[in-house]
């Protein structure tokens, strides 16, 4: 196949993607890939399983309770009895919240005597916060 009728079977008119910009999406005016690049992207990419892991990561940031839990963490070491206070959410709604978090390695736990208090597994967690808050503020 010559280069040239390779090139032709690959672009698409900008007709064939209207719904693009009809959705506000700004696309090129033909498809086509520009194959250097994508090599070398595709080089760079991490394995899919590390992709799924990260975005597993983001799912917990997903839900408010546990970004609020997070947040009161970044402040102080607590215990559930404390973040339940603090937040006006039960014990157990809580401590099930707490559960997913230490599974993802988002926080750690240490007991003192009949108490166990949670803080923030490590800087990373803090990193991921401050970004994500900066990002949202910038608007």
């Amino acid at each position: 196949m010559s280069k040239r009728s390779y090139n032709m079977r690959k672009e698409k008119p900008m007709e064939d993607n209207k719904k693009y910009y009809d959705e506000g999406i700004e696309v090129c005016d033909y498809i086509h890939a520009h194959e250097d690049t994508v090599r070398s992207v595709k080089a760079m990419l991490p394995e899919d399983e590390t992709l799924y892991d990260l975005a597993e990561l983001y799912k917990i940031f997903g839900d408010s309770t546990r970004v609020k839990i997070l947040y009161v963490l970044l402040e102080a070491e607590m215990c559930v009895c404390d973040i339940s206070t603090l937040l006006g959410i039960s014990q157990s709604a809580i401590s099930h919240q707490l559960k997913l978090l230490k599974q993802s390695d988002l926080i750690k736990s240490r007991r003192s005597g009949k108490t166990v208090f949670y803080s923030l597994a490590d800087e990373h967690v803090s990193v991921i916060l401050n970004s994500g808050m900066e990002h949202i503020l910038e608007k």
